[in-house]
């Protein structure tokens, strides 16, 4: 981020990045705002934000939506927490994000409670944008999710250099170049394609995979 003008934009990350010292130098140096999720491995503040008085919050929003087989229910509320002691730099409000999932098919429904903090103000950040800002994370997590379990990103021994970087552009290609030939599911498309090592893996023209990678 370092050579990068953030100013005034938000930055969203997953726990991994919930660190003081992130916040601060964020807020400090680059001047965006964050919206930061706080779990397990931040665990007083974890614990302080379960604590909160999540049920006399007035500020609340409820977003429905169906699609890909499921039906989503999300709720997501938000609280000024200056006054109220939270110790974490520059913090402001905190969230708490209430997720359903119903499967059509099978009707088993999954639940998930996400709690998240940020250095805007309730009139900049509404629960509205809260949770918009947390559904685009995590269609971010999701992607790294796929290259994990179908490519093992996170076991890979490339971590020097650009290394890191070219491989992920790699896995990208592979897994949009599997979602263009039709395989709904990435993880059983490699199994597919191996099925026939003989043969050209991916019938795709050269101009095709040329105009994706303009260095080849």
């Amino acid at each position: 981020m370092t050579p990068f003008d953030l100013t005034g934009t938000v930055v969203t990350a997953d726990a991994l990045h919930t660190q003081r010292e992130h916040a601060k130098w964020l807020v400090e140096a680059k001047k965006p705002h964050y919206r930061l999720v706080a779990k397990g491995n931040q665990p007083t503040l974890h614990t302080a934000l379960k604590s909160l008085p999540w049920k006399e919050v007035t500020a609340r929003r409820y977003d429905r939506e169906a699609g890909h087989g499921r039906r989503a229910t999300r709720s997501v509320r938000t609280l000024t927490v200056t006054s109220l002691g939270l110790d974490f730099p520059h913090v402001v409000q905190a969230a708490k994000i209430l997720r359903h999932r119903t499967d059509l098919k099978t009707g088993k429904v999954t639940r998930q409670t996400v709690h998240a903090i940020t250095d805007m103000t309730a009139r900049e950040a509404s629960p509205q944008l809260i949770g918009r800002l947390s559904r685009s994370q995590w269609g971010i997590e999701a992607v790294h999710h796929v290259r994990d379990t179908t490519f093992a990103e996170d076991a890979s021994k490339v971590r020097t250099g650009h290394g890191p970087e070219n491989m992920a552009t790699l896995r990208n290609f592979a897994v949009n170049t599997l979602r263009d030939t039709g395989h709904r599911s990435i993880a059983a498309g490699p199994r597919e394609v191996s099925y026939t090592p003989f043969t050209r893996p991916l019938d795709l023209p050269l101009t095709s995979i040329a105009t994706r990678s303009p260095g080849l």
